[in-house]
C-alpha cells in the first residue's frame, strides 16, 4: 500500500503541475522562503563576523575604560596573570596648521598610544593620501603625528607639513587608513591624530579639568584573559571605584550598531509580511485546488481507493511541492543576501565569514510549515468526499477546516515567525496585528454585505447594480472570505507604502540635507550678542541657542546618591559625572512630553529626559538636588521628555523651564548649518578664540550615506512583499472563478447580454476592492503607528486621506486582477459551462 500511495502521489503531482494548478502554491511559498532566508543569511553572517572580530574592534581581549589614568591594581593584576597590556588616552581638541600654511583649525580626536599598540587587530598606514597602505609595525615616533587623510584636506596640508597641537608642533609623517579600535562614537567620527604616549605632556593640553578617556587593553591566552575579566568586573562594583568600566568581547561596540539593528528590524518586518501574505495565498490557492479535485476524488472512491490512500497521496504531493518550493526559495535567498551585503557595504566593518546551515533549516521549516499548515487541511478533505458525489454534485462540498487542525497550524506558523523576527515586539505586532486584522476584516465585511443587501432596492437601482448585489449576497461566506483575503493583501501593500513614504522619510529627516553641521560650545555670556551677530552677518538665521551649565546630581528625595547605589554600569557613570544642564521656557522642537506637563516659568520644576529617568530610577514628583559649581538647587520633576538623540540638534538630559537660573555660571551652545564660505570657521575662531567649534560635516555625510544604503536594502526586499501581495490579490479574485462561470452561464442562458454581465462583474469587483481597500488602509495605519511607536521609535502622524486613497487603489487593483484572472469567464461558451457543471 505504501508503494501505491507514493506512486499515486507522484502521478498526481506530474498531472497537476502540467495543468498549472500547483504553480501559484509554489510561487507563494518560494517568495516567502526567499524573503526570510535572504534576511536570515545576512543576519547570520553579520553576527558571526562581529563575534569573530569583536576583539579587533576592542583592540584587546578586555579593556579597562576610565576617566582618569588606569588604576594601578588593574595593570598589576594583568602582569601577574601574564597578560600583555597597553594604554591609550584620547580626547577632543583643536588642531591648527602652521601660520605659513594658512593657520586653518579643526576639531580632532587626539589619541596618544604606548609601544605595543594595538594588541589585537592591525594598524595600517600610508605615506600619503590615495597611496597603497601597509601594516604600521609600530607607533608614531617622538615628534611625529599620524593623521586621517580628511584632516589634511580640511587644513590644506600635505604629508610632511607641521601640525600644531597645543604648545607643540608635530610633523605629519603618515596617513592612517585602518585603526582597529576606533569605535563609532563622537571621537570615532572626528578626524584622528595619533601621537606617541611620551609626547602628550609637551602639548600642554592635559589640564586638571580636561575630560580624557583612558583605555587599558589586555590580551593573552583565553583562560588568563577570562580570569582577568571576572576579577575586573568584581573590582568595578566596589564603592571606591569611580569612573571605571570594563569592555569585553561580549560588550564590544561594533560600528554603526544602532543603525544595523534598526536596519535588521526593517528587513525582518518586510520578510514577516511576505510570509504572512504567502500563508493567505497558500490557503486560498489550496482551497481552489481542492474544489477543482472534488469530482476526481469521488471517482477514486467509486473505484475502491480508501480514504487513507487518497489522503496519503495528496500528502505526498503537497510535501513534494513544499520541499521543492522551499529549496528554490532557500537558493534564491542565498543568492539575494549577497545583494544586501553589497547595498550595505558602508555599514560593515568586517569581512563576513561563511554562512551557517541555520538559515537553511529556517527556510525549509518555513516553507513546509506554510504548505502543510495552510495548504494541506482543505486538500485532505478530498479523502472524505462521498462516492455518491459522482451522481449528486451537491454532496461532498468543502467544509471549513477543523478548529484543532487550524489552530495547530497557526500556532506552529506563529511560533516560527516569532523566532525569525528576532524581536518579540516586532513579531508580536506583526503576527498579532495580522491575526486581529483577519478577524476584523471578516466581521466588518459580513456587516457590510448585510447592509448592502438591505440598501439596494430593485425598483430604484440600476439592473447591473441589483445583479451585482445579488451575486455578492447569494454567497455571503465566499464574499466574506474574498473581501477578507483581498483586504489582507491590500493591507500589506498599504503598509509598505506608509513605511516607505512616512517611516523611512521620518528616519531620513534625522539627517536632512540641511542638517546642522556645526556645534559651538564655550561661548561666554559677554560674547553672546557679538557671536549671534557674526552668524547673522554670514546669513545664518536658523540657530539652536541654549545656555549650558554643568551640574552633578547629589541627592534624590533628600537622600545622597552615588555610584554605589546602582548596579548598572551606565547608571554608575551618570551619577559619577557632571550633566550638561540647560534652561529655556520653550520646549525644544525635537522633544516630546511623555509624562507630566511642560510648565514654563515654574521656578521649582525641572524636566528630565525619559531614558535617563529610567536608568536612574527617577519618576514624576521626585526631588532632585544638583550641585552646579558650588551652587545647590533642588527642583521637582514636573515632566519627562522623549528626546530624538539621532537628530543633529542640541539635546539635554535636564532642562529648567526658566528664562534664567540665578547665581549659576553659564556658557552658551550654538548649533547651526555653516555657509559654504571659505574661511568662515577660521574667522569665527580668530574673533572668538576661546570657543570650541565642532565640525560635523563628515559625521552628517556618513550618516546620510548609511541611511541611503539601508533604505536601498529595505526597498529591495519590499519587492518580495509586493509580489506576495499581488499573489494574494490574484488568488482572492480568482478563488470563485468557477462559481462565477456557472452563474454567468445561467444568466446568459436566460437572455442576459454580455455587456450587462460585464457591468455586473465590474461593479462586483470594484465594490469588493473598494471595501477591502478602505478596511486595509485603516488597519495598516494602526499597525504602522504601533510599529513606529514601539519598534522603530519614530514620531509618526497618520494622514487622514490614506483610507480614501486605499479604497480607490483597492478598487482599481481588483478590477485589474479580475480582468486578468476572470476575462475568460465571460468568453466561455454557455454550453460548455453548463455541461461541466452537470458532469
Amino acid at each position: 500500500m505504501g508503494h501505491n500511495i507514493f506512486a499515486l502521489g507522484w502521478r498526481n503531482l506530474v498531472r497537476d503541475w502540467r495543468a498549472g494548478e500547483l504553480r501559484l502554491l509554489l510561487v507563494a511559498v518560494a517568495l516567502a522562503v526567499a524573503a526570510l532566508t535572504s534576511v536570515s543569511f545576512f543576519s547570520d553572517r553579520l553576527q558571526a563576523g562581529l563575534a569573530r572580530d569583536a576583539s579587533l574592534l576592542l583592540g584587546g581581549d578586555v579593556v579597562i575604560v576610565s576617566d582618569n589614568a588606569t588604576p594601578a591594581q588593574y595593570v598589576q593584576q594583568a602582569a601577574q596573570l601574564g597578560l600583555q597590556g597597553v594604554a591609550t588616552v584620547s580626547f577632543p581638541t583643536m588642531a591648527r596648521a602652521d601660520d605659513a600654511d594658512g593657520g586653518e583649525t579643526r576639531l580632532v580626536g587626539l589619541k596618544a598610544v604606548q609601544p605595543g599598540y594595538p594588541l589585537r587587530g592591525q594598524l595600517r598606514i600610508a605615506t600619503a593620501p590615495d597611496t597603497a597602505d601597509a601594516a604600521a609595525g609600530g607607533i608614531p615616533a617622538r615628534g611625529e603625528a599620524w593623521v586621517d587623510a580628511g584632516l589634511l584636506e580640511a587644513l590644506g596640508l600635505k604629508a610632511g607639513a607641521q601640525l600644531w597641537l597645543g604648545d607643540k608642533a608635530f610633523v605629519v609623517a603618515r596617513i592612517i587608513s585602518v585603526e582597529p579600535d576606533r569605535g563609532a562614537g563622537f571621537l570615532g567620527f572626528a578626524p584622528r591624530v595619533m601621537l606617541h604616549w611620551d609626547d602628550l605632556a609637551a602639548t600642554g593640553l592635559v589640564q586638571p579639568a580636561s575630560r580624557l578617556i583612558y583605555r587599558y587593553a589586555v590580551a593573552g591566552a583565553p583562560e588568563p584573559a577570562a580570569q582577568f575579566l571576572r576579577w575586573a568586573e568584581q573590582q568595578v562594583k566596589l564603592p571606591e571605584s569611580h569612573g571605571v568600566r570594563v569592555e569585553s568581547l561580549q560588550s564590544g561596540r561594533p560600528e554603526m550598531e544602532q543603525t544595523l539593528e534598526r536596519a535588521q528590524k526593517f528587513l525582518n518586518l518586510v520578510a514577516l509580511l511576505a510570509a504572512l501574505l504567502a500563508a493567505v495565498a497558500v490557503a486560498l490557492a489550496a482551497r481552489t485546488f481542492a474544489n477543482a479535485h472534488l469530482n476526481g476524488a469521488a471517482l477514486l472512491r467509486v473505484l475502491g481507493l480508501g480514504q487513507r490512500a487518497i489522503a496519503g497521496a495528496y500528502w505526498v504531493e503537497f510535501f513534494a511541492v513544499g520541499l521543492v518550493a522551499s529549496v528554490l526559495g532557500v537558493a534564491l535567498g542565498f543568492g539575494l543576501h549577497y545583494l544586501f551585503i553589497a547595498l550595505m557595504a558602508g555599514l560593515l566593518s568586517v569581512q563576513l565569514p561563511a554562512a551557517s546551515w541555520a538559515p537553511v533549516g529556517v527556510g525549509l521549516g518555513m516553507g513546509l510549515t506554510l504548505l502543510l499548515a495552510f495548504g494541506l487541511p482543505p486538500v485532505l478533505q478530498l479523502a472524505k468526499v462521498p462516492p455518491l458525489r459522482v451522481l449528486r454534485r451537491d454532496l461532498g462540498a468543502l467544509r471549513p477546516a477543523s478548529v484543532s487542525v487550524l489552530l495547530l497550524g497557526i500556532a506552529g506558523f506563529a511560533a516560527l515567525l516569532m523566532l525569525v523576527s528576532g524581536d518579540w515586539k516586532l513579531g508580536g505586532i506583526a503576527v498579532g496585528g495580522f491575526a486581529a486584522a483577519v478577524l476584523l476584516f471578516a466581521l466588518l465585511s459580513a456587516v457590510a454585505i448585510a447592509v448592502l443587501r438591505r440598501s439596494v432596492h430593485e425598483a430604484s437601482a440600476p439592473q447591473w447594480l441589483v445583479l451585482a448585489t445579488r451575486q455578492v449576497a447569494a454567497r455571503p461566506v465566499f464574499a466574506v472570505v474574498q473581501i477578507s483575503s483581498l483586504a489582507v493583501g491590500l493591507m500589506a501593500l498599504v503598509l509598505l507604502v506608509l513605511l516607505r513614504t512616512d517611516l523611512i522619510q521620518t528616519w531620513r529627516q534625522t539627517t536632512p540635507p540641511d542638517a546642522m553641521n556645526r556645534f559651538v560650545i564655550n561661548i561666554m555670556p559677554d560674547q553672546a550678542e557679538a557671536f549671534r551677530a557674526a552668524l547673522g552677518k554670514a546669513g545664518i538665521n536658523k540657530v539652536d541657542w541654549y545656555p549650558m551649565m554643568r551640574g552633578r546630581l547629589v541627592q534624590i528625595n533628600g537622600k545622597p546618591v552615588g555610584p554605589q547605589d546602582y548596579s548598572e554600569d551606565r547608571a554608575k557613570r551618570l551619577v559619577d559625572r557632571e550633566f550638561n544642564v540647560s534652561h529655556t521656557t520653550q520646549l525644544p522642537e525635537n522633544n516630546r512630553i511623555v509624562a507630566g506637563a511642560w510648565q514654563a516659568g515654574d521656578a521649582q520644576g525641572v524636566s528630565v529626559e525619559e531614558g535617563i529617568a529610567k536608568t536612574l530610577g527617577l519618576k514624576m514628583g521626585d526631588k532632585l538636588l544638583f550641585d552646579m559649581g558650588g551652587v545647590q538647587r533642588e527642583s521637582t520633576i514636573t515632566s519627562l521628555r522623549k528626546v530624538d538623540w539621532g537628530s543633529m540638534r542640541a539635546n539635554f538630559f535636564v532642562i529648567y523651564p526658566l528664562d534664567q537660573v540665578e547665581n549659576v555660571a553659564v556658557t552658551y551652545l550654538a548649533a547651526y548649518r555653516a555657509p559654504d564660505m571659505a574661511g568662515f570657521d577660521n574667522a569665527l575662531v580668530r574673533e572668538f578664540p576661546n570657543i570650541t567649534n565642532v565640525d560635523l560635516r563628515a559625521t552628517v555625510a556618513q550618516l546620510q550615506r548609511v541611511l541611503d544604503q539601508v533604505i536601498r536594502a529595505v526597498e529591495f526586499l519590499f519587492g518580495f512583499t509586493l509580489a506576495a501581495g499581488l499573489v494574494v490579490l490574484f488568488a482572492s479574485i480568482t478563488a470563485t472563478r468557477e462559481e462565477r462561470a456557472r452563474e454567468f452561464a445561467i444568466m446568459r442562458a436566460l437572455g442576459a447580454q454580455g455587456q450587462l454581465l460585464r457591468r455586473v462583474q465590474r461593479a462586483e469587483l470594484a465594490g469588493i476592492g473598494l471595501l477591502a481597500g478602505v478596511l486595509a488602509s485603516v488597519v495598516a495605519v494602526g499597525i504602522g503607528w504601533a510599529l513606529a511607536q514601539y519598534v522603530f521609535d519614530f514620531a509618526w502622524v497618520p494622514r487622514w486621506w490614506v483610507p480614501l486613497a486605499g479604497g480607490v487603489v483597492g478598487a482599481v487593483l481588483a478590477l485589474l486582477a479580475g480582468w486578468w484572472g476572470l476575462r475568460e469567464v465571460l468568453q466561455r461558451p454557455v454550453v460548455v459551462t453548463l455541461r461541466e457543471a452537470a458532469e
